[in-house]
């Protein structure tokens, strides 16, 4: 009896198809990759350092830093922006973001494992000289190596894109940061006012108590001045809260906690500067500059991308290419060997498109890109807008805090000197001067929310210019003194 066995020997193509593919790039599978770009598009457009930790080391590292910079001490703009960078857990997932986008460009650059499959066929018993088989097969996907190109273009636009949005949040959160740290000094600011305020009143609801009880002031007299001091406690109330939650807004931005949440920030905003300058071609810096438009371009040429791989595919979606040899070996009775290798074989293997033509397909692909460049547009016409709209309140609050500054407060300052000039000891001039007083104070605040205004439409600027939207900035509740006056009639 003569024993026939089989074996399929695997063909070499589909190894060629792999090798075809060439070497990962390097920008995909570094440890931080895509995080360089991030940090040098943020360090040109503020000035800030950023670190992306992924080891325990380098987080005990910036914690000791960033204790250093905030524990117990009063904080500038600069530094709250810079720790913030350093701490904040939100944005070192945004930076995680981008190693995963990089990940998945990566795995698009490296070819499909071959799929090999190996069987033991046999017919009847082996003691009675049954034949037997061994056979074995690879399959690779052709697909993915004529369309490979394609989509490594794609997941390397993901990639920038993904560099993009993380800069993007470095941006808000920076503005975030300096807004919310506006918003807590000025708040302070409000409540030294205030304070201030609350002292002149109580004097003058104390005058007001005494002068009753000699008769010399009716009691319409009294109660005015005494509601007046009780509204204005409450305002104070008010404002202390506002200061509190102000901080405890900026805490957050900065990711503290437990003993580092034991800082300060000054009591009162810096002085405006003298000038400033006008912006020439705002619209043009924007344009040039802004981050989420840059990202918005990318969205396009991604869907560009995914537009020709579709158009690639939209017949034949699923091609498989099946390559094979076999060898045959005869043992006689005799126990001579005779091996003869059979012709090779080769299958292809693909989804006949009888009823999915791939237009269905075609037609998405085309509605997206239309969509991806009307959104281009609308944000190009909206960033226009927004550079415009922040230049002009930018200009406009410094004018008006100049104005409260150079011109309300002098005028009550003189009101307030001429009140003492002309205090003769009367009741009269007595209610009459601690109103004045009142009111000038009233006036510096006014001036201190203008100040603050100009500060956070200044921010608000820098935010129109590269991006990184950081809300309305209409920080905080705008403070004023209690209506009504101390009028003794």
């Amino acid at each position: 009896m003569m024993k026939i066995m089989k074996l399929s020997l695997v063909l070499g193509l589909p190894l060629v198809l792999g090798a075809c593919a060439g070497l990962v790039p390097g920008d995909y599978t570094d440890g931080k990759a895509g995080f360089a770009a991030v940090s040098g598009a943020t360090s040109a457009a503020i000035g800030k350092r950023t670190v992306f930790a992924q080891t325990q080391a380098e987080n005990a590292a910036l914690s000791r830093e960033v204790h250093g910079m905030v524990h117990k001490k009063t904080i500038s703009a600069e530094t709250a922006v810079q720790v913030a960078l350093l701490n904040n857990k939100g944005l070192q997932a945004s930076y995680a973001n981008v190693g995963i986008s990089a990940a998945e460009a990566w795995q698009q650059a490296t070819p499909v494992n071959p799929i090999v499959s190996i069987g033991l066929l046999g017919i009847g018993a082996p003691e009675l000289g049954a034949y037997r088989a061994i056979e074995g097969l690879v399959r690779a996907n052709i697909l993915d190596a004529t369309t490979r190109k394609q989509r490594m273009a794609l997941a390397d636009t993901g990639f920038r894109q993904a560099q993009l949005m993380a800069v993007n949040d470095t941006l808000a959160l920076a503005s975030q940061t300096r807004m919310a740290w506006i918003n807590a000094v000025s708040a302070f600011e409000t409540v030294g006012y205030l304070s201030r305020a609350k002292q002149t009143s109580d004097a003058g609801s104390e005058l007001a108590r005494k002068l009753g009880e000699t008769g010399a002031l009716n009691k319409a007299g009294q109660a005015r001045e005494q509601a007046f001091n009780a509204e204005l406690a409450g305002q104070l109330a008010q404002a202390r809260l506002n200061a509190a939650r102000a901080k405890e807004d900026l805490t957050r931005l900065m990711g503290l906690w437990g003993t580092e949440v034991d800082y300060t920030v000054p009591n009162a905003l810096p002085a405006l500067p003298r000038s400033v300058g006008r912006i020439s071609n705002i619209e043009a810096k924007a344009l040039g500059n802004r981050v989420d438009l840059r990202i918005a371009k990318l969205g396009l040429d991604a869907q560009a991308q995914a537009f020709g791989l579709t158009d690639q595919t939209r017949i034949v979606s699923d091609l498989e290419i099946v390559a094979g040899a076999e060898l045959e070996r005869e043992v006689g009775e005799d126990g001579e060997v005779d091996q003869k290798v059979a012709p090779p074989n080769l299958e292809v293997e693909f989804a006949i498109p009888i009823f999915d033509s791939g237009k269905a397909r075609m037609r998405k692909a085309e509605l997206s890109y239309l969509q991806a460049a009307n959104v281009l547009a609308e944000k190009a016409v909206n960033v226009r807008s927004e550079a415009r709209g922040a230049e002009t309140t930018y200009h406009s609050a410094y004018k008006i805090a100049r104005h409260y500054r150079d011109v309300v407060v002098p005028l009550r300052t003189t009101v307030e000197e001429e009140g003492l000039l002309s205090y003769n000891g009367m009741i009269t001039n007595t209610f009459e001067l601690l109103m004045d007083v009142r009111e000038k104070l009233g006036a510096g605040l006014e001036t201190a929310n203008a100040k603050r205004d100009f500060y956070l439409a200044q921010a608000a600027l820098t935010a129109a210019i590269y991006g990184g939207e950081a809300g309305s900035g209409g920080g905080g509740e705008v403070a004023s003194l209690a209506a009504g006056g101390g009028a003794p009639h």
